[in-house]
């Protein structure tokens, strides 16, 4: 039997929506969080044994129309939307253990010797960091390669100790996670690392109990730093081209600001 991610994304994205949200009242006694079962059919405009049978798995193809629909009650952005329709018609894998994954000659030139000024770290579709200049490793523990960067988000110390914007984080490194691995809920390196998130973080339990998903590409960190001191640093995330779901992840300041002063600070003593 086929895992029922449909399903399970229904469930958990109705637990989150507040009734009054959608024009049905709240307060009283519910015995459930969010909508009942039979509020998201009725909205919808479905029945709600068809909407039962979405939820326990007995019907994995809905229609677009009806995928559409339901993205409307649960309140699901674009992002969302997407994935709500590729987990209904997800491509047939066969699953490997990963590949031994390598980065392109070009691209570890320009984040070692272009970009020699600005942390930049390139991570698997699983978080595993495959290559990191010596900027980044110095920045944060997690973009050290062989470790995985989500891991390291919620299970290193040192990590949860230098984010001062830690919570908000994790929940785009978790819906980040969702996004790069699609429906592929099934792939054992997957179950293995988030059964091994979930025993030892209740943080990440929560949230990916809540299957957000946003492969947003830009942010800003603020950290503390132990040499460099307090930082604010814009993000960006670029999908590399011909990989299987590579990322190439780069942290920079806004010029001339106190932040950019203090990372190339920290640039500096890396050379002496």
């Amino acid at each position: 039997m086929s895992a029922n991610h449909l399903g399970n994304y229904l469930r958990a994205r109705r637990d989150l929506v507040d009734p009054k949200d959608v024009g049905l009242p709240g307060g009283g006694r519910r015995r459930v969080p969010g909508l009942r079962r039979e509020e998201v059919a009725l909205l919808a405009g479905i029945s709600s044994e068809y909407y039962l049978r979405l939820e326990q798995g007995r019907d994995q193809n809905p229609s677009p129309p009806v995928l559409d629909a339901l993205a409307r009650v649960l309140q699901l952005d674009l992002d969302a939307t997407r994935h709500l329709h590729t987990l209904a018609t997800p491509a047939p894998r066969h699953f490997s253990p990963p590949p031994d994954e390598r980065v392109t000659l070009g691209i570890q030139q320009l984040i070692n010797t272009s970009w020699a000024g600005t942390p930049a770290v390139v991570l698997n579709r699983y978080m595993d960091v495959l290559a990191a200049n010596p900027l980044a490793i110095a920045l944060s523990p997690s973009n050290q390669p062989g470790t995985n960067a989500i891991r390291s988000a919620f299970l290193d110390p040192r990590v949860r100790s230098l984010y001062l914007n830690w919570g908000e984080m994790t929940i785009r490194a978790v819906a980040s996670l969702r996004a790069l691995i699609g429906p592929d809920g099934s792939d054992p390196s997957i179950v293995e690392l988030v059964n091994e998130l979930s025993a030892g973080s209740e943080t990440f339990r929560r949230l990916w109990a809540r299957h957000d998903v946003s492969p947003r590409g830009t942010g800003t960190s603020h950290m503390d730093h132990p040499q460099a001191g307090r930082l604010e640093l814009r993000y960006e995330r670029l999908l590399l081209a011909g990989t299987d779901g590579q990322l190439l992840v780069v942290h920079h300041a806004d010029p001339g600001s106190p932040s950019a002063q203090k990372l190339a600070q920290l640039a500096t003593t890396l050379s002496t």
